[in-house]
C-alpha cells in the first residue's frame, strides 16, 4: 500500500480545530507553558543553561547513553549523528521508508557527502539482518565503504521487532559497522511493547528521541551516545547553526513532556484503534485494522458516489475546521489535542460526506 502524507507545502486558509496530519501539530498545554515561563536559563553554547543540562542528563539517564545533546529537530539530530558518526564518501545502510531517508532532504548526502543505499523494507517499515548483511559493501576501490546502519522505531505506527534490531546491532558489531536508531517516537514502542526506552535503545551506539512529536514540546530533540560521540556532534550543532543560546525556555517542554506526557500515550493509542474501528463500519472505506498498532492509521478514502476530486473527503471536512491529508489513501494520527469527542464529530462528518448526495 501506498501511504501518503501530507506535504509539508500544504498551506491552510483556516487554523483547523482538529487536526490529524500528524502528531506534530500539537500545542504547549496552560500547564506546560508555566513550565517554561519558570525555566531557569543560560548561555547552552558555553554549556551553561541549567535547564537544557538537565534535559540532556535526563535524557541520557532514561536511554542509558553516556551523554546526550539538545537540537531544535529531529532532522537536525539525525543529520549530527550521520556527520558524527561518517566521513565524506562513506556509507550508510537504511530503509527505504526510513525518515532519514525519505523525509529529511537528503541532508546527509548534501551536507556530507554521506553516500546512502537504501534497502526495501517490509510493509511494516521493517529490514532483515540478512538484508543488510547482503547489502554490506566488500572491501574494493569501487564502492564507498559501508559505514553505519540507520534503523526507525516506529516506522509509520509500527513497533519494530526487537530481536530483529538486535540481530541487526549482533551483525554490524561483528563487521565493523556502527548503528544509529531514528527514535523520534521511541516512546510510543515503549508504551506499546512494555518495554523501557533503554531496553529498546540498548544495541545502538547512537539515540535520537523527538520531544515534538506526539509527546507535546514545540520543539526540540535530543540525540545521545557516547561522550566522545556527543563531543563531536556537538560541535557539528554549532557548524550547522544549532546553538542556541538560551534554550532553556524550550528545554523545559521537553523536561515537561516526559515527566507528564509518556504514560498517557497508551490514551492515543486507545483513540486510535477505536476510530479504525469505527472507520471500518462506513462504507466504501478501506481500512486494515489489524496495522493499527500505536497512534497512526492509514485508510483508504474513495471519494464519494457522484464527487469530483474538488469535493474530496478531506474538503469536506475543512468546512468544519476537520483536517486530514487530502490523498485517497490517508495517515491520519491520533495525539494529545485529539478528543475522543473530536473522534465522533469527525465520524459524523465522515458518514454525511458518504451517506448524503
Amino acid at each position: 500500500m501506498n501511504k501518503s502524507y501530507p506535504s509539508a507545502g500544504q498551506h491552510l486558509d483556516i487554523t483547523p480545530k482538529i487536526d490529524f496530519r500528524s502528531d506534530t501539530v500539537t500545542k504547549p498545554s496552560r500547564e506546560m507553558r508555566a513550565y517554561m515561563c519558570e525555566a531557569a536559563v543560560g548561555d547552552d553554547v558555553y554549556a551553561e543553561d541549567p535547564s537544557v543540562n538537565q534535559l540532556q542528563l535526563k535524557v541520557a539517564n532514561l536511554l542509558n547513553k553516556e551523554a546526550s545533546l539538545f537540537v531544535p529537530s529531529g532532522t537536525m539530530s539525525n543529520l549530527l549523528a550521520l556527520l558524527a558518526h561518517c566521513q565524506r564518501g562513506e556509507e550508510v545502510i537504511l530503509g527505504d521508508q526510513n525518515h532519514i531517508f525519505s523525509h529529511e532532504a537528503g541532508g546527509a548526502s548534501a551536507l556530507g557527502g554521506i553516500v546512502m543505499q537504501s534497502l526495501t523494507t517490509h510493509t511494516k517499515g521493517y529490514i532483515k539482518a540478512e538484508q543488510i548483511a547482503a547489502a554490506i559493501r566488500p572491501d574494493d576501490s569501487h564502492f564507498a565503504p559501508s559505514k553505519l546502519i540507520c534503523l526507525e522505531n516506529t516506522v509509520s505506527g509500527f513497533v519494530q521487532d526487537q530481536a530483529e534490531l538486535e540481530a541487526i546491532a549482533a551483525l554490524a558489531a561483528t563487521r565493523g559497522l556502527i548503528t544509529h536508531l531514528d527514535g523520534a517516537r521511541i516512546m510510543h514502542a515503549a508504551i506499546k511493547s512494555g518495554l523501557s526506552p533503554a531496553e529498546l535503545t540498548r544495541p545502538f551506539d547512537s539515540v535520537s528521541l523527538c520531544l515534538s512529536k506526539g509527546l507535546g514540546a514545540p520543539a526540540g530533540s535530543v540525540l545521545s551516545g557516547t561522550k566522545a560521540f556527543i563531543k563531536r556532534a556537538s560541535r557539528l550543532r554549532k557548524m550547522l547553526g544549532g546553538g542556541m543560546r538560551q534554550a532553556g525556555i524550550i528545554a523545559a517542554a521537553g523536561i515537561y513532556a516526559l515527566d507528564n506526557n509518556v504514560q498517557r500515550l497508551q490514551q492515543d493509542h486507545d483513540l486510535a484503534s477505536y476510530f479504525a474501528g469505527q472507520l471500518s463500519n462506513i462504507e466504501p472505506i478501506e481500512i486494515d485494522l489489524a496495522s493499527v498498532e500505536t497512534n497512526m492509521l492509514f485508510v483508504t478514502f474513495p471519494l464519494a458516489a457522484g464527487k469530483t476530486t474538488e469535493q474530496s473527503l478531506a474538503k469536506h471536512l475543512l468546512k468544519s475546521a476537520i483536517c486530514i491529508g487530502d490523498s485517497q489513501v490517508c495517515r491520519i494520527v491520533l495525539h494529545l489535542d485529539i478528543s475522543r469527542e473530536d473522534v465522533d464529530s469527525t465520524l459524523s462528518k465522515i458518514k454525511e460526506y458518504y451517506h448524503t448526495g
